[in-house]
């Protein structure tokens, strides 16, 4: 038995039919045109409402030093040319007080950033991340360690910060912090996604 062979049939479209095409097409190339531009703006609000100042208690919940319960106190700010933020204050664990700091901001492939020093000093690099409605997950860094640290805001007030690491190709909580705004100004909500 012979097979048949593959010609295909070239039918010129109408000039109506071309428009209804082109037409149809528009608001899918809008689309795709507008979201560079509204992700932008998503993430810029989320950063926004990180502003003001946070306190709030925190305990790691993993390894070596498990079960240890500290407080924290944040100033979170955005920056004014890029869009990103900077959370700078400080850990307290009974008499002793360990500075903390995150920067990050976004950049041509998604988010860059330091988590303390960043991983040339004592702290983590931030390589990526992506912001989703109510919440901001970052990808971390430091030789041979990764994991995550993420922010998710639950209402104006109230912040809760994870940081996770990956053991055996699972990502374990490590540290858990929850803030509460303590300045007044409320920054206006981020609609759900």
């Amino acid at each position: 038995m012979l097979a048949k062979p593959n010609v295909r049939v070239f039918v010129p479209m109408s000039a109506s039919i071309r428009k209804i095409a082109i037409l149809s097409a528009i608001p899918l190339i809008t689309a795709a045109a507008a979201s560079p531009a509204a992700a932008l703006d998503r993430d810029r609000m989320f950063f926004e409402r990180v502003t003001g100042q946070w306190m709030g208690p925190g305990e790691i919940v993993a390894g070596k030093y498990k079960g240890t319960k500290f407080v924290c106190n944040f100033v979170g700010s955005v920056h004014d040319e890029k869009v990103g933020m900077a959370l700078d204050g400080g850990c307290r664990v009974g008499l002793f007080n360990q500075e903390m700091s995150a920067n990050i901001e976004r950049a041509h492939s998604g988010f860059r950033g330091t988590f303390l020093d960043g991983a040339d000093g004592d702290g983590l690099d931030v390589v990526g991340g992506a912001v989703k409605g109510q919440q901001a997950v970052f990808a971390i860094h430091r030789n041979d360690l990764t994991g995550a640290m993420s922010a998710q805001l639950n209402g104006d007030d109230t912040m809760n910060v994870t940081i996770s690491v990956h053991v055996d190709q699972e990502l374990v909580p490590v540290i858990g912090v929850t803030l509460k705004r303590t300045d007044s100004a409320a920054v206006s909500s981020i609609p759900a996604d």
